[in-house]
């Protein structure tokens, strides 16, 4: 199919990096309006992994790493959660060498590959003249090693840590947060019947606004996150206030999978690496349950106090997309498209202070977007801090 033109241009898009509800809708936003516009669209599947993988022959079958979208494909799986293109964690920047493709393994033999002209040559070959990828700064920041390579990259923010900077909203948050609301809820049932501790790790790996948001909306009465290095005493002894003046005898405590302990680090499931070099988080949650239950005898005349703990994981991010991650991906897309249109590129889609613009893509690389301690989150009682609500953005945090 190289370099066929039948188009007015080829669009490429790609989803990277963990699945989240409404990365579907996007999907269908960009190729719904790029079909009408006199655009083809390729679906890239597996993120960059299917950009590496490409064998360029044209008699080769490469159906596992792209298709040719339309507006049926797109329609089917528009509505639903996930990403039908599928996803993976892949940089091509930096491929180890046993993940090197068979067909590249006899130029590329380091241990770390960088595999860029690869990718390169393949968005060429399939004649591919604007990408969209839709991921968060994993992901994006590979988009920008691409536009400063030359390609006509536009990038569409998701995670459900909310941290992609330049941007107060990413696709998957609502849903999260939602999710976390409503799974928090069901489960206090069950620490009120026992007179418990209920402990939920949440996502957040340097951001916790995935624990923030939820204790403002009154899920649970205390959260710890990762800009700040908690007490397990003063949780404890703030847990056990929470728990004797409700009358069902519990408090709940949303813990955010990137926080630390005062003195000490991030709690890692082991000790292997994705291809951004980041190791999986897992673990803070029971041991915090373990620490709260340990101490607890000392803030509760003595007693004992059980905790109920749960890792909430990917039950907040499976299924289908809330309302706003049915919303925001469809106008995300279409924001891709405005630009493309323009003939602009390099730019982030973005939503800020409750309007839809763009951003350099670069400021995805630039910064970090963390709670702002200061302003949001109170370290003496371990939950979020307002002053007040006049004027600000709709998830009053998230703002730069």
């Amino acid at each position: 199919m190289a370099n066929i033109k039948t188009h007015k241009g080829v669009i490429g898009i790609l989803t990277g990096g963990g699945d989240v509800p409404g990365l579907n809708p996007a999907i269908r936003a960009v190729t719904i309006r790029a079909l009408r516009e006199g655009y083809q669209v390729i679906g890239i599947r597996r993120g960059w992994g299917g950009l590496i993988d490409i064998v360029r022959d044209k008699d080769y079958d490469n159906t596992g790493n792209f298709s040719i979208l339309n507006e049926e494909i797109v329609n089917r799986a528009g509505r639903t959660g996930g990403t039908f293109l599928h996803t993976s964690r892949t940089n091509p920047g930096k491929v180890k060498k046993a993940s090197v493709p068979k067909h590249l393994q006899d130029k590329y033999n380091e241990e770390r590959n960088d595999l860029t002209p690869e990718v390169l040559e393949n968005l060429s070959w399939l004649g591919i003249d604007y990408m969209i990828p839709i991921g968060g700064d994993d992901t994006l920041s590979y988009g920008v090693r691409l536009y400063e390579e030359g390609a006509k990259v536009i990038a569409i923010p998701k995670t459900m840590d909310n941290d992609v900077p330049g941007t107060d909203y990413c696709i998957g948050f609502s849903t999260c947060v939602t999710r976390t609301i409503q799974m928090t809820n069901s489960l206090r049932t069950s620490a009120g019947s026992h007179e418990r501790f209920l402990v939920l790790e949440v996502f957040g790996r340097y951001a916790g606004y995935t624990a923030m948001l939820p204790t403002m909306a009154g899920a649970a009465n205390r959260c710890v996150i990762p800009e700040h290095k908690f007490d397990i005493n003063q949780l404890t002894d703030l847990l056990s206030y929470d728990r004797r003046k409700n009358p069902s005898k519990y408090s709940v405590v949303l813990v955010s999978e990137g926080s630390m302990f005062e003195g000490g680090e991030m709690i890692y499931e082991h000790e292997t690496t994705d291809a951004y070099g980041h190791k999986k988080l897992g673990g803070i949650g029971d041991l915090v349950s373990e620490k709260l239950k340990e101490l607890s005898p000392k803030y509760n005349d003595g007693q004992t106090v059980d905790v109920i703990n749960q890792k909430l994981g990917y039950l907040v991010r499976g299924g289908d997309p809330d309302a706003i991650d049915s919303i925001v991906p469809m106008a995300y897309g279409n924001l891709a498209l405005d630009l493309l249109l323009r003939r602009v590129h390099g730019r982030l889609v973005v939503l800020k202070n409750g309007r839809y613009d763009d951003m350099p893509i670069d400021c995805v690389t630039g910064t970090k977007k963390l709670v702002n301690i200061h302003d949001h989150y109170n370290v003496e009682r371990l939950r979020p801090h307002y002053a007040s609500f006049h004027m600000k953005p709709t998830f009053i945090m998230t703002s730069d």
